[in-house]
């Protein structure tokens, strides 16, 4: 039979793969890789762009596209077999990855092609491709003596295990926990909605009554709405101690080693490459120059915001005391009577906006939106053009293509995976499916996978999405729009490649502007038994309620920053942190910046898997880096009409076309004219300079 991740063209074959293709599939790729790249380096004397780069990249293209739908599937259909295969491969692919890294012969053949780059005629995009590998090289060790060599492949491989091992550890705790209500009236105040969901949940999984669960759409209904306090605390301290040592399933799948051995590896492998810290070692692919300008930059924004948020939090302890009679606000009490404010305050609710954003109508408002700004069509497709249907790996996902709407060009594909289910990774994301790439000998369009974990329809209505959960879409499709619309042939700095960590979610955070704009929401928003367009009365209820507690949020995600970076800073000697000590340096963070206390037996940090299992560990300062360059970025829209096409296509030309083929600071002054200013972030957030 043949395994269908060897297929050398076309998209994956969903349908067809088994867990038990995926070793035999990537063993055989490997081994030709190596086999193919050690010829090269003993036939080719003359190293060229042609003869050496190129070929290189086809290999590792396909590699690339074996292990994307296995790693996806992981991700969104997982199940033990397939979690076995994946984990089995994770070692070989590190030991691969760093044995190339590693590669002396390899290295001065770049360096060969980096040194004759004028005489050879490469183009810019070429000599960043160059570049970044020769830097890469070195970050990967090739310098170093043999053995330390042989402990930086041993670091590699051990940490490619032990972020999976996090991964899953989290994604059993959150799927082992439910709770089964037989009366509706321990519900009150929840939506409709949410009990309906909790009633489908329940008939899913063979239950009476009501089932609640820690997938976010059956959480925040209940932290937002429930009445019942002792409910709310229950659900709180459930999710909230995944994965750890407390909470109901306490110890069972806890991350707290995992987290001090990934600290400790990461730490090491830093001081291997004469870093004084892994946060020093993240940033030699970042905007951030130094470890001084990131721990500036995060604790700046947070003198500007922490009075505000001060505050708002005073506000909403006079509001549950005044109203409520509740003296003291638990943490699981903040979302609930925050929501009760808004309430009062503007008279609005998440439940009374999500009416109006059926995915029926939001999800093609977005691509008139975006076909608007950068003059592309997107439609629905489900068959290719050699015939056939293409294979998805669940029923709901839906797969699309973009077209440039004046040559019909296809720019880019992506699949849509937009619904909570079990054995699926919770969050949201865009992940590369291919890359786009043109050599002598393949031509290939990037490919997409944009996921979610929104509400699911619930009988026979549409699927009704929050405001929040309609920026979200907005943020990933950004990402999308990267990766699909990049004009850069070479895979290395096409699309997101090779684009600088903190510069990364600059296309996300700027799409999410739009969700707030009048003419925006004209073309994503239509109840979904009428179609009529929000009423006047309630956009301006939602803009007055935009910044609600925006300050209390901010500090949120300066906490978060703070730590990610302190804890990758380590000790003052270099060593890493102790289980005990990251608690510890979350807890000064928190005397810092935080408003509002956890209880002790929180466990936020056994779950934050953007750092331990994610690309952001010593990068989660990123959001807010990016957030500055994409608020600044939307004010040019500001000024010249939200959905002016004209600045759209050159926010199409200067960051989406360009991916990673020059450097972030150039690309954001070709497009705004000028280095980016925090003043728009903190007038779009509500926070005073």
């Amino acid at each position: 039979m043949i395994n269908p991740l060897l297929e050398t063209d076309g998209l994956p074959a969903f349908a067809h793969i088994k867990p038990e293709h995926i070793e035999p599939a990537i063993d055989t790729l490997l081994a030709e890789n190596r086999a193919n790249i050690a010829r090269l380096l003993d036939e080719v004397t003359d190293h060229t762009w042609e003869n050496t780069v190129e070929p290189i990249e086809e290999w590792e293209d396909r590699l690339s596209r074996a292990w994307s739908p296995v790693s996806h599937m992981n991700s969104v259909v997982n199940s033990d077999e397939l979690r076995a295969a994946y984990n089995a491969c994770l070692p070989k692919l590190s030991e691969y990855g760093t044995e190339m890294g590693q590669n002396r012969r390899l290295y001065e053949a770049y360096k060969a092609v980096h040194d004759r780059a004028d005489e050879l005629g490469l183009d810019a995009a070429q000599c960043k491709v160059l570049e970044n590998a020769l830097r890469d090289f070195h970050l990967s060790g090739v310098d170093l003596p043999a053995d330390k060599q042989a402990r930086y492949k041993a670091i590699s491989q051990q940490l490619s295990g032990l972020t999976s091992k996090f991964s899953d550890n989290l994604l059993d705790a959150t799927h082992a926990w439910s709770r089964q209500l037989d009366d509706e009236a321990a519900l009150a105040g929840m939506p409709p909605s949410a009990i309906a969901l909790a009633r489908q949940t329940a008939e899913q999984r063979g239950e009476t009554g009501y089932v609640l669960t820690l997938d976010f759409p059956s959480y925040y209904p209940v932290m937002t709405y429930a009445d019942d306090a002792a409910l709310r605390r229950e659900v709180y301290e459930a999710y909230n101690t995944r994965a750890s040592d407390q909470g109901p399933h306490a110890g069972q799948w806890d991350n707290s080693e995992v987290m001090e051995q990934i600290l400790a590896l990461r730490q090491e492998k830093a001081h291997l490459l004469g870093f004084t810290s892994y946060a020093e070692y993240s940033l030699a692919t970042k905007m951030a120059r130094t470890t001084d300008e990131v721990i500036g930059f995060l604790e700046d924004l947070a003198t500007k915001s922490k009075p505000q948020a001060e505050r708002e939090l005073a506000e909403l302890q006079a509001f549950a005391k005044e109203h409520h009679g509740v003296e003291a606000l638990n943490p699981w009490d903040v979302s609930y009577y925050a929501e009760k404010l808004r309430q009062h305050r503007y008279a609005i609710s998440s439940e009374e906006v999500k009416p109006y954003f059926p995915e029926t109508r939001v999800v093609p408002g977005m691509f008139a939106l975006i076909g608007k700004l950068f003059g592309v069509i997107i439609h629905e497709v489900t068959t290719v053009e050699a015939g056939g249907s293409i294979e998805v790996w669940h029923p709901d996902v839906k797969f699309y293509e973009i077209r440039d709407a004046e040559t019909g060009e296809v720019r880019g594909q992506f699949y849509f995976d937009l619904y909570a289910r079990p054995k699926k990774r919770g969050g949201a994301w865009m992940d590369e499916c291919q890359g786009r790439m043109r050599t002598h000998h393949r031509e290939q369009i990037p490919v997409a996978y944009m996921t979610c974990n929104f509400t699911p329809p619930v009988g026979d209505e549409p699927a009704l999405l929050t405001h929040d959960e309609v920026e979200t879409l907005f943020h990933e499709f950004g990402h999308g729009l990267h990766h699909m619309l990049t004009r850069i042939d070479y895979p290395e700095v096409a699309g997101i490649s090779g684009v600088a960590w903190d510069a990364v979610e600059l296309p996300s955070q700027f799409m999410e502007n739009f969700c707030w704009q009048r003419e925006g929401l004209d073309l994503i928003a239509g109840h979904y038994e009428s179609g009529e367009p929000i009423p006047d009365d309630l956009f301006g209820r939602m803009m007055a309620a935009k910044n609600f507690q925006s300050a209390m949020m901010m500090v949120r995600q300066l906490e978060f920053s703070l730590f990610d970076f302190r804890i990758h800073l380590g000790e003052p000697a270099g060593e890493a942190l102790s289980c005990e000590r990251i608690y510890q340096v979350l807890d000064a963070v928190r005397d810092e910046v935080a408003v509002i206390r956890p209880p002790a037996w929180n466990r936020f940090p056994h779950g934050f898997s953007h750092i331990f299992a994610g690309g952001y560990a010593a990068g989660y300062y990123s959001y807010k880096w990016a957030e500055v360059l994409s608020a600044d970025a939307f004010s040019l829209f500001e000024e010249h009409g939200v959905l002016d096409p004209r600045t759209g296509r050159a926010f199409l030309h200067n960051i989406l076309e360009k991916g990673g083929s020059q450097d972030a600071m150039e690309l954001f002054v070709a497009f705004r004219g000028r280095e980016p200013r925090i003043d728009a972030l903190l007038r779009h957030t509500g926070i005073a300079a």
